[in-house]
């Protein structure tokens, strides 16, 4: 296994300190920052070894050797965050079809139903023209991101809006 050699800087060595202490991010890369801080083999840092690490924060010595490549080659925050996605997925209904979608669900369901399923919004979307086609998980979906956005806005809690 190669061996990266970490070496943080002062601004650098804070950052994962407020990262640590805040207790806010994911425990993922709180664990990262701990094994970046205890990494550190600069004057001012821990400088552990593998076994060190292993034994105080329950880590895999892959999970440490990647966490100190990742650094080396590609930066602080590549080593503590995940990546995000590549891909973008197109939207499959617009507002105005997710307006549309919205009315469906309040309206009465068809004759013979007590109440609309998803498959039943879903066909009844192409057949009113307003998609050529969608399927019953796209209509889960905006539902569900439409109940949490009115939950929260009744709360008046805005995530990151």
């Amino acid at each position: 296994m190669k061996k990266y050699e970490v070496v943080l800087n002062e601004e650098q060595r804070q950052y994962l300190q407020r990262l640590i202490s805040r207790g806010s991010a994911p425990a993922r890369s709180i664990r990262r920052a701990y094994i970046l801080l205890k990494s550190d083999t600069s004057s001012e840092g821990a400088g552990w070894s593998y076994k060190e690490i292993i034994q105080s924060f329950n880590v895999s010595a892959p999970t440490i050797a990647d966490v100190r490549r990742k650094f080396v080659k590609e930066g602080l925050e590549s080593a503590i965050f995940r990546k995000k996605p590549d891909r973008e997925y197109p939207r499959k209904l617009d507002e105005e079809a997710e307006a549309h979608l919205i009315a469906l669900v309040c309206s009465k369901p068809p004759e013979g139903k007590e109440k609309w399923t998803l498959r039943l919004l879903a066909n009844k979307m192409v057949e009113l023209g307003y998609v050529e086609k969608v399927s019953h998980e796209t209509v889960r979906q905006v539902l569900k991101k439409r109940t949490q956005v009115l939950a929260e806005e009744e709360l008046g809690y805005t995530k990151g809006r």
